[in-house]
């Protein structure tokens, strides 16, 4: 058997070099306690930052240079601990940091309440006063935005302090499905198996019906028997964003929701419209499944059934480098140049060795290069894994570079955007490349899945939930009876008559945590379209398309998400950017059809 290897035996250049951000351990640490003095010096602008333009600005560029000495130390402390979470010593300087962020943001907690204590008039004003402060208008517009959704100081005090109350919904429904439910057991190959929620979605993928079959049962009987108390937490987590968007004088809970963003509702419900309106494609997809698989009688548990099971190519690092930055080239030579880079300056950290965390990640900031932490284990998921992770580096590669510390970091709504692009440059460059039609069909099957789950099953969840808030704000009262209709009948919308829809399906609305994270998923949806339309316009040869991505790379967090979108041609607000996503899934689908009846 062979075993798993230590840190000290994975070759240096497999390595991320972090010493880029601190030549040593004991180098973070003086550094670390002079920072902890330096902080202090924060106490003497309290009641005092607009006062001037002068004090606005020293405030806001100190605040700039104590962010960055404190980022620059988390990144260190946090990419040390990955390494090996075993490692105490590495435990101990990521505590010591978090500690410290902790302190500083005690010692920050006045500045937003100070700052909304006067009209952005008198900001404009400063802005007149001292030309530096334009550098920050737009994070000052941010901040200013949220002054008609702001209470008093005495009711923001008291909301604060019941924060973690309100937020208990949550808390509770993870208590109860992580830790206290439990699912019995399945017969697997003449053997009785645990049933959990990380293994159900292996069997679930099982070649055997009777598999199949006996973990859905188990699974939403198990639900089914919680839908009490699951719809009481469920039905409290909304209460609880209906409530706070009415009195902070919102129009509706997703208005309050998407505002961070400044993204309109119209996006929201754009997309839930557009995908309505294109189900002929997802009915298209597992008819084509129902044909390749051989199933009459397909049911709700045979859906993730693969029609390529598995394929094992093994894909060294070396040819998995070549192939991303082949793929890549049509990004052009300045984005080349720096993607060799993170190869060239050891900002990977490669194999995975005992202890080391698992999965993979892209993070970095303004003072560090972006790292890559992968487990590389040489499948074709490996290698667009190393894409989609050199996509986000790139992004924050270009947003650093191009942007002061303040306008350096990019939002949530736009952060899978870049990884996405790469991905699906590397599919397609696999696609016409390749000369095996079993591979062909491997990625083909890939993306058809892709498509599937993040646009049409996102969406159908962005429905529901956009649903279940309408009935609130409508004053209807929500019972598990009339959640768990609605959720059956939109699967009836979403998978038409291509399958039998079994009863229990009814129940998997309980299971998604996703439902507690706020109006989150259409971000899933958004992103993969907007990034296909961003392939389409490069594959396709559109002038400028290349440099207006690049654009968009670059503007980091310096306008609204819906903004710097467009410097990459891709408007939010309209359907063609949903339209591109599902028309390319239903060339995908006839591609496959294609290779596969060759084969």
């Amino acid at each position: 058997m062979e075993k798993q290897r230590t840190r000290n035996e994975i070759e240096e250049q497999y390595k991320w070099n972090l010493t880029t951000i601190f030549k040593s351990d004991d180098e973070f640490n003086i550094e670390l306690d002079k920072l902890e003095k330096d902080i202090k010096c924060i106490n003497d602008y309290k009641g005092n930052i607009v006062k001037s333009a002068s004090n606005l600005y020293d405030f806001l560029s100190l605040s700039d240079t104590l962010e960055r000495r404190l980022y620059k130390l988390y990144y260190y402390a946090h990419l040390k601990h990955d390494e090996d979470t075993t490692n105490t010593h590495n435990q101990e300087l990521l505590g010591k940091i978090n500690n410290l962020n902790q302190k500083y943001s005690e010692l920050t907690s006045f500045v937003t309440p100070e700052l909304l204590s006067v009209d952005y008039e008198m900001i404009k004003e400063f802005y007149k006063d001292d030309s530096r402060l334009l550098n920050y208008e737009f994070n000052l517009e941010c901040v200013y935005r949220y002054k008609n959704h702001t209470l008093d100081e005495k009711s923001e005090n008291i909301l604060s302090m019941f924060s973690k109350v309100f937020g208990n919904s949550e808390d509770t429904y993870s208590a109860l499905t992580d830790g206290d439910m439990t699912f019995g057991s399945i017969n697997v190959d003449g053997k009785d198996v645990e049933l959990t929620e990380s293994n159900y979605s292996m069997f679930i993928k099982n070649s055997d019906v009777n598999v199949r079959k006996s973990a859905f049962e188990r699974l939403f009987s198990r639900y089914s028997e919680f839908k009490n108390t699951i719809t009481n937490t469920f039905k409290g987590n909304i209460d609880y964003l209906v409530n706070s968007a009415r009195l902070r004088g919102y129009d509706s809970s997703i208005q309050a929701s998407l505002y961070s963003d400044n993204i309109d509702v119209s996006v929201y419900n754009n997309l839930i419209d557009t995908v309505s309106n294109n189900m002929d494609k997802i009915y298209k997809y597992f008819n084509l499944k129902k044909r390749i698989l051989g199933i009459s009688d397909y049911h709700i548990y045979d859906v993730y059934l693969d029609m390529i099971p598995s394929f094992d190519k093994e894909y060294s690092f070396e040819s998995a480098k070549e192939l991303v930055i082949n793929a890549l080239g049509v990004l052009g030579d300045d984005y080349i140049t720096n993607l060799k880079r993170a190869f060239s300056e050891r900002w990977i950290d490669i194999y995975n060795n005992k202890g080391k965390r698992g999965g993979a990640y892209s993070s970095g900031f303004y003072d560090t290069n972006p790292f890559v932490l992968l487990n590389y284990e040489g499948k074709y998921h490996d290698v667009s894994t190393l894409a989609h992770e050199l996509g986000h580096s790139m992004h924050t590669y270009y947003s650093c570079h191009n942007n002061s510390y303040n306008n350096s970091s990019y939002k949530i709504f736009v952060a899978e955007v870049a990884s996405t692009v790469n991905e699906l440059l590397l599919a397609r460059y696999m696609l016409d490349n390749s000369s095996d039609k079993d591979e062909k069909l491997f990625i083909l099957n890939q993306l058809m899945e892709l498509y599937k789950s993040t646009i049409y099953r996102q969406t159908m969840f962005a429905e529901f939930e956009r649903d279940m808030h309408k009935k609130v704000e409508d004053d209807e009262v929500l019972t598990y009876e009339n959640i768990s209709s609605h959720y059956y009948d939109l699967n009836k919308k979403y998978f038409g008559d291509t399958l039998v829809l079994d009863d229990l399906i009814r129940y998997e609305w309980e299971r998604i945590p996703h439902f507690y994270y706020d109006f989150y998923v259409y971000k899933y949806s958004i992103g993969l379209s907007c990034a296909t339309k961003i392939v389409n316009d490069i594959l396709s040869g559109r002038d400028g398309a290349v440099n207006n991505y690049l654009s968009f790379l670059k503007s980091g967090g310096s306008d609204y998400p819906a903004n710097e979108l467009l410097l990459a041609g891709v408007d939010v607000k309209s359907p063609e950017v949903i339209l591109s996503a599902l028309d390319y899934f239903d060339k995908l689908i006839d591609e496959f059809d294609n290779v596969y009846n060759e084969k």
